[in-house]
């Protein structure tokens, strides 16, 4: 079956470059890009035509780091460093999903959260809990968000209600129930970070890594006294990301939150092994660790995604956090010495969208044979203007102030899974 679908199309094939094709049109074959026209193809007997008028026809957007058993805590904790939001709102909230039933009602309500405001792949931690965990994928499948979640790793600088004693086998374990079970959401390893982690399993997790080609996920140099507990803990190590990479946790399969305090050796580090940098910008200011470089990171070769990093991050919307990569750019731009050059809204755009579909395998921009991943905008609701705007100042608004409730439609894996 064929499926076109019309409307103002804008994507982001590179950092800091539009492709705009305005009363364009998407044709899709099975759910994959088979073209991106400037006009309506020739109709074909069956062809179905969705026709969104003066709609945008966006990318959806690509969350690389969020905290599934966090969704509660949104908006809670926000005057507290780091390690003691932690201790004192984190690790307790994340103790009530070893009950499923109440996980199932949390993930629920975050999946649905998610689609509504045009979340369509995501990179997604879940907690110690096996079970809980394949709940979040069964709720996450289930309503058509993409992409991976991990069972968390951690055994020691933890209560002990989530604390592993096995190692790995519960991970291995997870693994097994996976198998053959889910069409769109994909296991990762996740070693919640260093200092949760003691050297032994942090060497299974990474035999682990190299027996099954999994991608991994953790967080890297975050905040201060986040960055010296692992120097303690690691003696042997010069920076934080080699306590990752002397355990083969470190590679072109890895992502890596916030990295907010690393330096140009250790953005070399990144650079050199693929490894990706997701960029928390909400998170970041709510919990005072700073802001990270995020110029210096693409302009050195770091690939750089967004995430939202709920609940330190109180903006589940990834328009939102967006805009927020923006705003963070400019404090930095403004306190810095050497003053690199803010994000621009074409470029937010990109890393909010391509940058983390990439992650995921997917092409640049709407790529002819990727499946579609898209969200059509009606930007009619928000405040008139008496001029006619341009479709990149349409963007922009859209990326500053639109909602839900302007979210016509969201498109995932090819299939149309709201409206």
């Amino acid at each position: 079956m064929r499926t076109i679908i019309k409307g103002n199309i804008i994507h982001a094939p590179q950092l800091g470059e539009l492709s705009i094709i305005p009363g364009g049109c998407l044709v899709l074959e099975d759910g994959a890009i088979a073209a991106v026209c400037d006009a309506m193809p020739p109709a074909r007997p069956g062809d179905q035509i969705e026709d969104y008028g003066d709609c945008l026809l966006l990318q959806s957007f690509a969350d690389l780091h969020l905290h599934a058993p966090q969704f509660p805590l949104l908006g809670m904790g926000m005057d507290l460093p780091l390690l003691e939001w932690l201790d004192t709102y984190t690790f307790p909230m994340e103790a009530y999903f070893a009950d499923t039933g109440y996980a199932r009602r949390a993930y629920r309500r975050l999946a649905g959260t998610l689609l509504s405001l045009g979340t369509t792949r995501v990179c997604m931690f879940s907690s110690v809990h096996r079970e809980a965990t394949l709940v979040l994928m069964e709720e996450l499948e289930q309503a058509g968000v993409a992409g991976y979640v991990g069972k968390v790793d951690m055994d020691r600088n933890c209560p002990d209600a989530l604390r592993e004693t096995d190692g790995i086998a519960s991970t291995r374990r997870w693994l097994a129930d996976c198998a053959g079970r889910f069409s769109h959401i994909r296991p990762i390893l996740t070693p919640r970070f260093t200092p949760a982690c003691s050297d032994g399993l942090l060497q299974d997790l990474g035999a682990l890594a190299a027996e099954t080609g999994l991608p991994v996920q953790s967080h890297l140099s975050e905040n201060p006294a986040e960055v010296a507990w692992v120097r303690e803990l690691h003696p042997d190590c010069e920076q934080y990301w080699e306590s990752y990479a002397k355990y083969g946790l470190w590679n072109g399969r890895t992502a890596m939150a916030h990295c907010v305090y690393s330096d140009r050796r250790e953005r070399q580090a990144m650079g050199d092994a693929g490894v990706l940098a997701v960029h928390c910008p909400d998170s970041n200011t709510s919990l005072s660790s700073g802001i990270a470089p995020v110029r210096r990171m693409l302009e050195e070769g770091v690939k750089v995604a967004l995430g939202s990093d709920i609940a330190g991050g109180a903006e589940l919307a990834m328009n939102r956090v967006a805009a927020g990569a923006i705003r963070a750019s400019k404090l930095l731009a403004l306190s810095d010495p050497d003053h690199p050059a803010f994000l621009t809204v074409l470029e937010a755009y990109y890393l909010a969208t391509t940058a983390g579909h990439q992650f995921f395998g997917a092409g640049a921009g709407f790529a002819v044979g990727d499946k579609l991943h898209a969200i059509v905008v009606d930007d009619s609701a928000l405040p008139p203007v008496p001029r006619p705007l341009t479709l990149p100042e349409r963007l922009e608004r859209a990326l500053y102030l639109m909602g839900p409730s302007d979210i016509r439609a969201v498109y995932s894996e090819g299939r149309k899974v709201s409206a």
